[in-house]
């Protein structure tokens, strides 16, 4: 249920001060995501929720007894061969991040480290690659995972949001990534529309 957003643990940036006291370290993201009550009874309902996400990571690091950082590193990013994705902003050069902005904010969302890995559209794109043709897992994998996810990427926080996916059609991964963001009253409709219009123009021209 964790893992399908259906276990009704609320999600962090609804907390009613998580915009004018924003969070500085995983542990004060995580506390306002607790400090909220439940959005609906376990598996009742579907709510996406990154506080969820942020307690199987450290459920993970328990049951490893190591940060689930260095197990995903040594299971899939060197097997994959990639090398420009990172456990957190504080194992990058913080110049070599895109900004991100939040509407009616002046200042930059970068800094913010709410445990998120961090990485660029190559690496996203031979990882989303990977998925779909099924190199990424061992046998018996694949199976769990799709009972689970799809194999594309929505993505949406504070000054960043993406899309990727894998089209089959013309054997070709898209990613998008934008860098302002406004949840209140937010909708995918216009981002949609921007992938949209970029995949018909790449598929025109792979055909």
């Amino acid at each position: 249920m964790v893992l399908k957003h259906r276990s009704g643990i609320p999600n962090f940036v609804d907390h009613p001060e998580y915009w004018s006291k924003q969070p500085k370290n995983k542990e004060e993201t995580l506390a306002y995501g607790l400090n909220l009550p439940a959005t609906f009874k376990p598996n009742a309902a579907y709510g996406y929720s990154n506080t969820a996400y942020m307690l199987i990571s450290d459920l993970i690091d328990k049951v490893l007894g190591y940060s689930y950082h260095q197990y995903i590193k040594e299971e899939f990013l060197i097997p994959l061969g990639l090398k420009n994705i990172f456990g957190s902003i504080h194992e990058v050069n913080i110049d070599d991040v895109m900004s991100g902005y939040y509407v009616r904010y002046e200042e930059d969302q970068k800094t913010d480290f709410t445990g998120l890995m961090i990485t660029n559209t190559e690496d996203v794109g031979i990882f989303i690659r990977a998925l779909n043709d099924g190199s990424v897992f061992n046998e018996g994998e694949q199976e769990i995972y799709s009972s689970v996810y799809v194999y594309k990427h929505m993505g949406l926080l504070v000054g960043y949001q993406s899309i990727a996916e894998y089209h089959k059609d013309m054997d070709t991964v898209v990613i998008q990534f934008n860098n302002t963001t406004k949840f209140d009253g937010y909708k995918w409709n216009l981002a949609k529309i921007f992938y949209g219009r970029i995949v018909k123009i790449i598929r025109k021209r792979a055909h």
